[in-house]
């Protein structure tokens, strides 16, 4: 099963076709545009006066640039800083080559860890992301004097689904294994399937791309939980090893 929001569980669907299994889409988590794009686009005018955008994600990075760069084009000067290769490919897409971007591991901590986020005194950083979010970030780069701003650009919501074809597939025992890329993905996921739902889950390997989610599949009495590289293709080597070493 595919969590992700449904604009990005196209990739991960195709490549678990193309090995020969099957995809089950359930978006967890729904991507809703702001009610409001003024702050976006006041950005877009004072973009040459900012020492770095940050992009929490490939949304945060195709919602913000769908307004700013319909009101200008991005600074050639300005760079970028973003997590994984999600969003890197998403901000290339805008012709943005100036990316920050850490190489062993995709999270807020990883990025803090760079040489080029070290000197930040009287830097101005604008953060773009989600309603809400880890604070980690934008302290850390305050504490280094960092001026930090933040810039909503999309609202997450909990999708109106129907579970039943879910119950029924773990019923005849064809659901197995769940790909969950937030922990905020994971904990609507929980409440959208229900009593029936939970117990079922409780017990089908859920493959995760970082601790946190990890530790919140604990906190929900989850059994069968498994750490995975980011991205797409750490689900799918993964699950690859896993029901690689069943079959031995």
């Amino acid at each position: 099963m595919v969590t992700r929001p449904a604009a990005q569980a196209g990739h991960l669907a195709a490549e678990i076709e193309r090995l020969g299994g099957h995809a089950v889409l359930f978006p967890v988590l729904e991507i809703q545009d702001v009610e409001d794009t003024q702050p976006l686009r006041d950005l877009a005018q004072r973009l040459d006066a900012v020492d770095l955008a940050v992009f929490v994600s490939p949304n945060a990075a195709h919602k913000a640039l769908s307004v700013i760069c319909a009101q200008r084009s991005w600074p050639e000067h300005l760079p970028v800083a973003v997590m994984g290769a999600g969003s890197a490919r998403e901000v290339a897409r805008f012709g943005i080559r100036n990316v920050i971007a850490p190489t062993q591991r995709h999270d807020s901590e990883a990025l803090l860890e760079l040489p080029q986020m070290q000197a930040m005194a009287g830097k101005r950083v604008v953060i773009l992301r989600g309603d809400g979010g880890r604070e980690l970030l934008g302290d850390t780069l305050t504490a280094h004097g960092a001026a930090v701003e933040f810039v909503t650009c999309y609202r997450r919501g909990k999708p109106d689904l129907d579970a039943a074809p879910l119950l029924q597939l773990w019923a005849s025992r064809q659901l197995d294994a769940i790909t969950v890329t937030s922990s905020e993905g994971l904990r609507n996921f929980f409440e959208m399937i229900g009593s029936a739902g939970q117990a079922a889950l409780r017990n089908t390997p859920l493959f995760a791309t970082h601790q946190r989610i990890i530790e919140a599949g604990r906190a929900l009495g989850l059994q069968c939980l498994l750490p995975t590289a980011a991205g797409d293709e750490g689900l799918l080597a993964g699950m690859i090893d896993y029901f690689s070493a069943l079959e031995k």
